[in-house]
């Protein structure tokens, strides 16, 4: 699909861009926000004597979780997930 769009009003148009030059705008998190939401999820482990999620959110947030940390620093994101598996261990183990 082109990106040019025709005038219906027959005013100048618009220059026809190649899809190959278009890039996506940069996105990101804000690292204070990120923080809050991991240290929430991993709360919430840590207060759980069970699996506090059904099947499908336990592992929404084992994926997640590691990716939404990356906005983090690096040690900071890394001993963050080391928590959030160790709590995700002790709860399968329950």
């Amino acid at each position: 699909m082109s990106r040019k769009q025709l005038d219906l009003f027959g005013g100048e148009s618009e220059p026809d861009i190649a899809e190959d030059d278009w890039t996506p705008p940069v996105t990101r998190a804000d690292p204070e926000r990120v923080r809050a939401q991991l240290l929430v999820i991993l709360a919430e482990a840590r207060a759980a004597a069970s699996l506090p999620w059904d099947r499908r959110t336990a592992s929404y947030y084992r994926t997640v979780f590691p990716q939404m940390a990356n906005w983090l620093p690096e040690q900071e994101a890394a001993q963050l997930c080391f928590e959030f598996e160790a709590e995700m261990e002790r709860l399968k183990a329950a």
